[in-house]
């Protein structure tokens, strides 16, 4: 992790206040990236102060996603995909991995915050074969992004869902109505992929972190155990292993970091 300042720094799209620090950036900075502003910095290393595990929790989830996309891409079938809560572009992103397998893939990447617009729309480039799109629009409102997503996705067919660290700014009665239309507009086959921070593994540590971003944060962070995970899914089929740690679910073989809990939880589950 370095300090140097982010090349954002001296040529910030419009629309973004670089004093107020942002999910999306804070991640991008414990990934290794270059994309955050010294106040993204300053709550990023207060946060890792409290609990330094966060840049283990941040990796396992990235690695989650993209061992869930290969297993929904390559053994699921799945050509369609929902990107939600998109955050800034690093390596490995969903249209990558899943065009490495199929090139045909079709997808949509859904975010409301202008550094992430710009980035993405710069980045997130399609093979030949299949295409990427981006919407600029909030997780709150689920009917204008199933509207717009429709110019990109055909909803006769499979689509995965993909929430991976977006539920977590939503509070419980919303997001599950949110969850609950997003499912009822795609058919059987379709698959949902959940990522979500907890207080299950570090306990006290976890929660005063989140209750430090929550001072300076945009929008507060809330906090879900695994059964509160798994409500979302309790009308569809939840794969094995079920809701675990991000480094727990279906780890390639041999992998030593499949054996340290970290404080994101996952799951997949299927629409039957």
């Amino acid at each position: 992790m370095t300090n140097s300042s982010s090349s954002t720094d001296h040529r910030r799209p419009a629309g973004i206040d670089p004093t107020v620090p942002h999910s999306a950036r804070v991640w991008n900075y414990w990934l290794g990236g270059k994309d955050h502003f010294a106040a993204d910095r300053e709550v990023g290393d207060r946060m890792l102060a409290l609990m330094p595990d966060l840049v283990d929790s941040a990796r396992a989830d990235r690695a989650f996603l993209g061992r869930a996309i290969r297993y929904l891409a390559g053994e699921a079938e799945v050509r369609q995909f929902l990107d939600i809560g998109t955050g800034l572009p690093t390596a490995d992103n969903t249209h990558e991995v899943a065009q490495a397998i199929a090139p045909e893939c079709r997808v949509v990447y859904v975010d409301n915050d202008p550094s992430v617009l710009v980035h993405a729309r710069a980045l997130l480039t399609s093979v030949p074969q299949g295409v990427t799109d981006y919407l600029d629009a909030d997780i709150r409102d689920p009917d204008l992004i199933l509207q717009a997503a429709g110019r990109t996705l055909n909803f006769d067919q499979p689509i995965a869902l993909m929430l991976v660290g977006i539920l977590c700014f939503v509070t419980d009665d919303e997001a599950h109505a949110i969850v609950s239309r997003l499912l009822d507009a795609v058919p059987s086959g379709s698959y949902l992929t959940i990522a979500h921070p907890t207080a299950e593994v570090h306990g006290d540590v976890m929660e005063n972190a989140v209750r430090d971003w929550n001072e300076d944060g945009p929008y507060p962070l809330i906090l879900r155990n695994s059964d509160e995970i798994a409500r979302f899914f309790d009308r569809i089929e939840l794969l094995e292993p079920g809701v675990v740690s991000c480094s727990q679910w279906r780890p390639e073989p041999g992998d030593p970091r499949a054996d340290i809990k970290v404080a994101q939880f996952c799951a997949v589950g299927r629409k039957p």
